[in-house]
């Protein structure tokens, strides 16, 4: 595993994934951005530990997917982001699409964030979604030996 990268569980279960893969398509996505992957912590958890950060560190008092917190410099992408797989598995049902796709999707925007685009204001969630989709065709490409740079 890329030492850059950890994946950690907070009282759930570590998903089962190819972290190494993540991993080259994660620095693949950051690269098409103009950027180089420093050091990323994936805390996995529930709805009750993100509802409980989401609270803590940014006042919100609602459940969310995924959290991002930046620490880039420069064009060093360095940043925690917490994500509950409760949320992932309901979004994915809301959706009509995989749990693996939506987990997929989640850990992609965190990166996304921490490259610059954001999904609050006026028209930005398509420019985000559209980003998301972008990266998760990398995702394929890579994992079907088809990526080129």
């Amino acid at each position: 595993m890329d030492e850059r990268i950890q994946w950690l569980p907070k009282g759930v279960e570590l998903p089962v994934l190819d972290y190494n893969l993540l991993a080259r398509w994660i620095m693949a996505v950051a690269e098409r951005y103009g950027r180089i992957v420093g050091s990323l912590t994936y805390m996995f958890c529930d709805d009750e530990e993100i509802l409980r950060v989401n609270r803590e560190f940014l006042q919100h008092d609602y459940y969310t997917d995924i959290i991002t917190f930046d620490d880039c410099r420069g064009k060093l992408l360095r940043g925690d982001m917490v994500i509950s797989l409760d949320t992932v598995k309901t979004n994915a049902e809301l959706q009509g699409c995989s749990y693996d796709n939506e987990l997929l999707r989640v850990i992609i925007h965190g990166v996304l964030h921490l490259c610059g685009i954001n999904d609050k204001g006026p028209g930005e969630r398509e420019i985000m979604e559209k980003n998301e989709d972008m990266a998760l065709d990398i995702y394929r490409a890579i994992q079907n030996n088809t990526f080129q740079k």
